[in-house]
């Protein structure tokens, strides 16, 4: 059973992670806190496994939270937040997610997975067990910013002077080049298919090739892209031809 802690200044936005908390037969939600003083009290007495973290509360942000706890023993933290602005800071705050309201339960969904595996894979918070924070990208969507962890990115295409990284149904405009993201992104999951495009490995389900070396390939999302023999050898070598 997974521990949960809800920490929001307001009641309605408790209610609704409870609810869906609730769906979820592995969580158990062991208590609520409607600003930092008492969520500070509440971590210490009941030791949940993670905190559902709103940002801006009165007197006490959810930053000031996590500082008065500190980082050996803050538990998994997923902040919940109705504001976009402070996604980079959550995660250099070693944030397992950041959720911006409001949510939909697709999205709620993703939070819960990656709870589990954290969960799973170090048992209870803490210095030695705790997980690092998701590998991700900041893409811009106007105005705002937003962090994309890797598991969401399917394919990612130059566009000028910025990248298109394609995760689902969304289309993000990121400030870099596809050198640049080749060099950062793992290798074990992405590579270059072509001067212009990084794939997501385990998306490719079929590779067509013409008598040149060079052809298309088809990914589970649909999409039909090019793929040139220049770079062809990691996804050839992920197919098992090499």
């Amino acid at each position: 059973m997974i521990r949960a802690l809800i920490v929001d200044d307001e009641p309605l936005a408790r209610e609704r992670v409870a609810l869906l908390l609730g769906e979820h037969a592995d969580f158990l939600v062991v208590g609520e806190a409607g600003h930092g003083v008492q969520a500070i009290k509440c971590i210490r007495s009941l030791r949940p496994d993670v905190v559902f973290l709103d940002v801006q509360m009165p007197s006490m942000s959810g930053f000031d939270v996590v500082e008065a706890i500190g980082p050996e023993a803050m538990p998994h933290t997923v902040f919940v937040t109705a504001y976009d602005a402070y996604a980079i800071r959550a995660f250099e705050a070693e944030a397992l997610d950041y959720v911006l309201k409001p949510f939909d339960d697709l999205r709620f969904g993703r939070v819960l997975d990656r709870v589990r595996r954290a969960r799973n894979g170090e048992g209870l918070p803490g210095a030695a067990t705790r997980a690092r924070p998701t590998q991700h990208l900041v893409a811009r969507m106007g105005g705002r910013m937003r962090i994309v962890p890797w598991d969401e990115i399917d394919w990612i295409a130059a566009a000028g002077a910025y990248v298109e990284v394609h995760a689902g149904a969304q289309v993000l405009l990121v400030d870099d080049t596809i050198s640049g993201l080749a060099s950062r992104l793992p290798a074990a999951l992405f590579a270059r298919a072509h001067r212009s495009l990084i794939v997501r490995l385990d998306r490719i389900v079929e590779v067509k090739l013409d008598p040149h070396g060079d052809g298309t390939m088809l990914l589970t999302t649909g999409d039909e892209l090019r793929i040139s023999r220049r770079y062809r050898v990691a996804i050839d070598r992920h197919l098992g031809r090499i």
